[in-house]
């Protein structure tokens, strides 16, 4: 191991009881997409603290600039910092003091490494040759990239290349999964209305209820993606939320559907026309009307071929090679940080944080989701060599 090695690891080290507090503390106080107001005060005031150039965007995003020694590339590292509309049942110390709201997705671990990842960076200003950006993003659970996007955070200056990483509950603690190609499906949240015409519930023949046309809907859905999809381009149509109606005598005027279109491929646009197309038969034949709308949560993320390779490296020598992998890491959760990697050449690693003896391997988005605090320190290790080895 060369010597610039051991000091890297050395200062992390140093540095695990404040990366702890500082996720500790983010989990307990967990803010909702574009409320993250304490999350974003003490993110800048970290950052500020660093002696870098700090910057509001987006409202409660934050943007750190670390201009190095000499005139370079500008690289970006990306973390998410909102919290989740979920009731937490960890029973930690340090769980959430929100009701209803928690940290169930890892994004607390994201903010307190890229903090840490940061101040080792900042101390290493000399060796660096262009810039790095810290960009702490809020809202990554709807949309929150696009935002700040709009208002310029790939500019001033330009950035060449862009670096995300996620805490991993699907893999065990002291992995590193990378992979090239689509590795998070896009996600497109729909909103459907069926109109039909209230009534009694004892006259049924003098109304139009939605209902009926509600469950052929949610049957075709499900032939949609099984029957008449390439298999090899994986779809996928989940229906999450229905509400319709007032009383049991009561045949409602309208049904609302809810729920996510999510595509490892580049085809939704496709797959959102059959959608709509196999709804209007359905009403035609229910004799119903229906609205149909799609919101962009994200597009498909993919990894950049070039930036993989230089990730592949980066992880071998953080965990070593016999712990980083390729398989297994293709997902139909989404990540917005596919709208920077886009627009960039971009690679988004997984960290895995699963370890049964200490609970931290249940799902994402589950009430006691938990993350392995053991892999903090090789997420932070991961993006200084990642950042330094980009430029």
């Amino acid at each position: 191991m060369q010597k610039e090695e051991i000091v890297m690891k050395k200062e992390i080290l140093e540095l695990r009881e404040e990366l702890i507090r500082l996720r500790r503390d983010f989990h307990a106080h967990p803010e909702p997409g574009f409320e993250e107001y304490r999350t974003a005060q003490i993110v800048e005031n970290c950052l500020k603290d660093l002696g870098l150039d700090v910057s509001r965007c987006a409202g409660t995003g934050v943007v750190g600039l670390l201009r190095g020694k000499e005139e370079g590339k500008t690289v970006m590292l990306r973390a998410d910092i909102d919290a989740l509309p979920v009731t937490e049942e960890t029973g930690l110390p340090f769980q959430s003091e929100r009701p209803g709201v928690m940290h169930a997705c890892g994004h607390d671990g994201h903010t307190a490494m890229l903090l840490t990842a940061a101040k080792i960076l900042t101390r290493h200003r000399e060796r660096i040759r262009g810039n790095i950006k810290f960009v702490f993003q809020p809202n990554e659970e709807d949309a929150g990239a696009q935002a700040m996007i709009d208002e310029g955070v790939l500019e001033r200056p330009r950035v060449d290349s862009v670096l995300g990483l996620h805490l991993w509950s699907h893999l065990e603690t002291g992995m590193i999964g990378v992979a090239p190609g689509p590795v998070m499906a896009s996600s497109y949240y729909f909103r459907l209305s069926l109109h039909g015409k209230g009534g009694h519930g004892g006259a049924p023949h003098e109304a139009i209820n939605p209902i009926g046309a509600a469950a052929a809907v949610i049957e075709a859905s499900k032939s949609l993606t099984s029957g008449e999809l390439n298999v090899l381009e994986p779809t996928l149509l989940t229906i999450c939320k229905i509400s319709a109606g007032t009383k049991a005598t009561i045949i409602p005027e309208t049904l609302e559907m809810e729920g996510s279109l999510r595509c490892l491929h580049n085809g939704t646009e496709a797959v959102q026309e059959s959608f709509r197309k196999k709804i209007a038969h359905i009403c035609g034949a229910y004799r119903t009307t229906f609205d149909l709308d799609f919101k962009c949560g994200n597009n498909v993320l993919s990894n950049d071929p070039e930036m993989t390779n230089l990730a592949v490296r980066s992880a071998e020598e953080t965990a070593g090679r016999e712990n980083v992998t390729d398989k297994n890491l293709r997902t139909m959760l989404g990540d917005d940080f596919a709208e920077f990697s886009r627009l960039v050449p971009g690679v988004y690693c997984f960290v895995g944080t699963a370890n049964q003896g200490k609970g931290t391997n249940y799902p994402h988005h589950h009430p006691k989701f938990n993350i392995d605090e053991d892999s903090l320190p090789i997420g932070v290790e991961l993006q200084v060599r990642l950042a330094l080895a980009a430029l």
